[in-house]
């Protein structure tokens, strides 16, 4: 996207000619990096609600490694956006941003600088030499000028950069982390925010969580989130990635999905890298992640935390690196399920307690304090309303597509005089072992969506994506996928007639059709063909019997299985 041209409203030489609202003051975001930006966006609203008195205006900084994508996020968020050349030519009364690492023309207007993370606990490359410098640090020339405030979320962080940085002296302002506000409100919208995203009652959500650079989760183990998918069963997970921003940015969207091409198809949550991540972390059962702030929030919102990265640029003395001190660490390598599970159960209520009460102070306050630090600096009197609250986030969007083939293990047993099978599921695309043999039960079953057709042409089982909407509809497609498809064995939908409920209809390739019925936990039709595939291997009868259905968990399913009125014509052997 091209750089925005001057702007003449509502700031420029004759902005007054042009506006509409009688501005008292002028309030310019500094926009320098993704992440940066999305924290001003996120707060600033609930700041300047209802106030004409204050124009805002976005300046595009385009020195940063990750400006990238900067000017997209301003244009979908409706913002006036100026070059940066013109912040020396207009007089703002306060320029605020989440990117400490700007250069502001000279002048007297202050400098607020809130934090986009949680504190001051990662070194990074410093972009002026060829060093390191503490994250979230402005320069000292603004330090010298008195014109920079640092907002920060606990009174430590005060101490550590009084400590490292004495020219801080007098200039923090201890406001809290709205960000981390709203993660706390929201908890108790965490089942809509599952919903949302796909994750079924009994089902846990696993998120990988990973920072930027070298030192970083996603960049010394791009390759766990396949593996978490290929080991967790399909029926009783679903995973998640949340990457930083500066990985977007630096290497683009095509990269990071082109990495992560096979997780994605296997169904891998992948959140975009603005506003959607927190809804999601609230929705986690356990976080896998390293010394990003992302992980820390997770710990602070009390969810089993394991760390499967943490690098040397962690700050030590911090919060964070007090979580790498108690927080389990993961084995990349080893057994990922057990470790998840262990975590999960070994997990004890406020176990990060203490790490938490180190990041953050005075919850629920912070853009109240943030909104009163922003009118005094201004010099206007603070609007007549009610001080803001964090507001419950919005569910997320469901950022992946859908799984369209698995590996499918059927174990059958008997148990109170019926079978019992008990079924797993693998997306197909991580496991290449379907080969069929002796129980358990292995076989490849794909949706009639699956688009590679090594996968749709191998497959035992077909499943029709979208239930038929009449039961002739339902006996058609069978029989035309049985057909079309002479390696398959079964095909299976459901259907949704109008006025009959919802059942399932089971073709075999001898023409017989399997009408099944199920009560108990929602199931679809690939889970009720893999029951049928798993009495026919382990030679059951399938006309009039019910069997038990076990898809992970304690809980299980009655189906009752028997033969349709209808039949199809037996296809080509």
């Amino acid at each position: 996207m091209h750089p925005s041209p001057p702007l003449r409203v509502p700031v420029g030489h004759d902005a007054e000619r042009w506006s509409t609202f009688h501005a008292r003051r002028t309030l310019v975001v500094a926009a320098r990096t993704v992440t940066s930006t999305a924290r001003v966006l996120e707060s600033l609203p609930a700041l300047l609600r209802d106030d004409t008195r204050v124009a805002v205006v976005f300046a595009y900084d385009p020195t940063s490694a990750f400006d990238n994508g900067v000017l997209e996020l301003l244009h979908d968020s409706g913002c006036r956006v100026m070059p940066w050349r013109q912040l020396g030519e207009i007089d703002p009364d306060l320029i605020v941003s989440a990117s400490e690492n700007i250069d502001v023309p000279e002048g007297d207007c202050p400098v607020l600088v809130l934090p986009h993370g949680i504190g001051f606990q990662k070194f990074v490359p410093d972009s002026r030499a060829e060093r390191s410098r503490l994250s979230g640090v402005v320069p000292d020339s603004l330090l010298e000028a008195g014109r920079a405030w640092l907002a920060v979320s606990h009174p430590d962080q005060e101490a550590q950069l009084l400590a490292s940085h004495p020219k801080t002296a007098g200039r923090t302002l201890l406001v809290g982390d709205p960000c981390f506000d709203e993660l706390v409100v929201s908890m108790r919208h965490r089942d809509a925010y599952r919903e949302a995203l796909g994750v079924g009652a009994g089902q846990r959500l696993v998120m990988v969580s990973s920072t930027w650079g070298r030192t970083s989760l996603i960049g010394r183990e791009p390759g766990l989130p396949a593996r978490l998918l290929a080991a967790l069963p399909y029926d009783e997970y679903r995973v998640g990635a949340i990457v930083h921003p500066n990985v977007w940015s630096a290497h683009g969207p095509w990269q990071v999905r082109t990495a992560q091409a096979t997780a994605l198809d296997a169904g891998l949550l992948l959140m975009p890298p603005v506003h959607s991540w927190r809804p999601a972390l609230v929705a986690a059962d356990v976080v896998i992640g390293d010394h990003g702030s992302v992980t820390l929030y997770g710990a602070a919102l009390d969810k089993p935390v394991l760390l499967g990265a943490f690098g040397s640029d962690a700050v030590p003395g911090t919060a964070g690196a007090d979580l790498a001190r108690v927080a389990p660490r993961l084995d990349p390598a080893g057994d990922l399920r057990r470790q998840i599970e262990d975590a999960v159960h070994g997990h004890v209520p406020q176990r990060y307690a203490e790490v938490a009460g180190r990041a953050f102070s005075d919850s629920g306050q912070a853009l109240a304090r943030l909104r009163t630090a922003l009118y005094q600096l201004l010099q206007l009197p603070e609007p007549p309303s009610p001080p803001p609250a964090a507001l419950t986030l919005l569910p997320p969007d469901p950022p992946s597509a859908a799984v369209t083939s698995w590996r499918v293990t059927t174990a059958v047993s008997k148990g109170a005089g019926r079978p019992v099978v008990i079924v797993h599921r693998f997306p197909a695309p991580l496991r290449d072992d379907w080969a069929e043999g002796p129980g358990p039960y292995v076989h490849l079953a794909c949706t009639d969506e699956e688009r590679d057709p090594r996968l749709a042409e191998s497959a035992s089982v077909v499943v029709r994506a979208r239930p038929a909407v009449t039961v002739a509809t339902a006996l058609d497609w069978i029989r035309d996928t049985l057909t079309r498809l002479p390696g398959s064995h079964l095909a299976a939908t459901g259907v949704d007639e109008a006025g009959a409920g919802a059942g399932w209809l089971i073709g075999l390739r001898d023409g017989r059709v399997v009408e099944a019925a199920a009560t108990g936990s929602a199931l679809d039709a690939g889970l009720l063909a893999a029951a049928v595939y798993g009495c026919l291997r382990a030679g059951h009868p399938v006309d009039d019997i019910t069997v038990t259905l076990r898809v992970g968990g304690p809980h299980d399913t009655d189906v009752r299985l028997r033969p349709h009125s209808a039949r199809t014509s037996a296809p080509p052997a």
